[in-house]
Formats: structure tokens, C-alpha cells, sequence
């Protein structure tokens, strides 16, 4: 196996916390005169940069200033709820089955992903956790993989990349790395399929996946 390192997703792919996404971010919709989305509509249109989904929704325009505002409200709304989110079913099991490294890459805010990841009996699983270090976040994943995989001194064409989103797959592609998209987040399974990355539905079958890929 040529490609003997995994970076990990976070938000829609290890943790399970669709559910509490779409719920903040209808929080956030609702708090500036928007209408709320249910859950086959957030996968079908959700992308980053978030705030072109957020105008997407409105039907309108949304620049910096407003989408700080969305932000923090989403995230506000988000952390509420987090304490009863849980880990995907196989989480653990796929994991387990990766036989090289793994980091963990998340779009979450660093300070609180890193207590998070001891919460959930992770510590000790990865040898790089890398979340956001901004106080906003929607941006896009490229630069940030960038910078995780430099810090590791691991080259591109060493990794895969598990994530939820065709922002994942983009990012991957990026650096010179290849994704295996889960279809059990954030991101409609047909969007995911049409992308023509490979697509997996389950995490333990992205890692069994991944153990192909050259």
C-alpha cells in the first residue's frame, strides 16, 4: 500500500451530528427573517463556503459582516446540543481497521475539538489533531489540509482523506491526495456519487475503501 497514512473528518463523518447541524442552522435562518431547511434539502444544497449556501437559502446576497452574525448564531445553537451527539455506529470499528496513521482534520473550532476528542475516548488515536484556529469559520478545507499535512511532514500521495462533503474530495485532490466520501453526513449521496470519487456507506467500508486506493 503506497498511501500509508488516513486523515480523518470530524463533523458528519466520525461524529454523528447531522441532526444538530440542521437544526442550528435553521436557528440561524429563522434569526435573520429565513426560512428553515429539513434534512434532504441541507444535503441536497449544503457547500462551502458556507455562506454561499446561507445566500443560496435567503435568496439574497450575504457578505461578511452577516455571515459572522449566522455564524456565531449557528454556533451558539451548535454547542447546546453537541453533549448529546455520538460517534457514528462503526466509528470505533473503523478506526481500528486502518493498519498506518491517522490525524484528524475538522472544520470545528480547535479549543474545543481537542477536549472533545478525550471525551469521546479518542485520545492517543491520532497523531495530529488540527481544527479551526479562526474565530469564524465556512471556509473552504484546501488550505487548511495543507497546513495539517505539512505539520505532519507527510506528503500528499501518502494520504486518504475520509470526509462527508465534495468540499473533502476537492481538498484531497488539492495536495495530491485521494478521498473516500461518506455518504452518512452532510452531503446528499447522489452529489457524492456524481462526483465520481469513490463513495462509501459506511465508515468501516470507507476504510476498506481507502486500503485499496494507490
Amino acid at each position: 500500500m503506497t498511501r500509508t497514512h488516513l486523515v480523518w473528518d470530524w463533523n458528519g463523518t466520525l461524529l454523528d451530528d447531522f441532526s444538530l447541524v440542521v437544526t442550528a442552522t435553521n436557528e440561524a435562518f429563522t434569526a435573520v427573517g429565513g426560512r428553515s431547511v429539513g434534512a434532504d434539502e441541507h444535503r441536497s444544497r449544503f457547500r462551502r463556503p458556507v455562506a454561499e449556501f446561507y445566500a443560496e437559502i435567503l435568496e439574497r446576497a450575504v457578505d461578511n459582516e452577516e455571515f459572522g452574525k449566522l455564524d456565531r448564531i449557528f454556533h451558539d445553537a451548535y454547542r447546546l446540543g453537541l453533549t448529546d451527539m455520538k460517534l457514528a455506529a462503526d466509528a470505533q470499528a473503523a478506526l481500528t481497521s486502518w493498519p498506518g496513521s491517522q490525524s484528524l482534520l475538522s472544520m470545528w473550532f480547535h479549543d474545543e475539538l481537542v477536549p472533545a476528542i478525550q471525551t469521546y475516548g479518542l485520545s492517543g488515536v491520532f497523531t495530529r489533531i488540527d481544527g479551526l484556529r479562526t474565530e469564524v469559520g465556512g471556509h473552504l478545507k484546501a488550505a487548511h489540509l495543507a497546513e495539517h499535512l505539512a505539520q505532519l511532514g507527510i506528503p500528499g500521495d501518502r494520504v486518504v482523506l475520509i470526509g462527508d462533503s465534495l468540499d473533502d474530495g476537492a481538498a484531497a485532490e488539492s495536495v495530491g491526495a485521494v478521498a473516500v466520501l461518506y455518504t452518512g453526513g452532510f452531503t446528499d449521496a447522489v452529489r457524492l456519487r456524481a462526483s465520481g470519487r469513490p463513495v462509501a456507506d459506511s465508515l468501516v467500508e470507507a476504510v476498506a475503501v481507502a486500503r485499496t486506493l494507490q
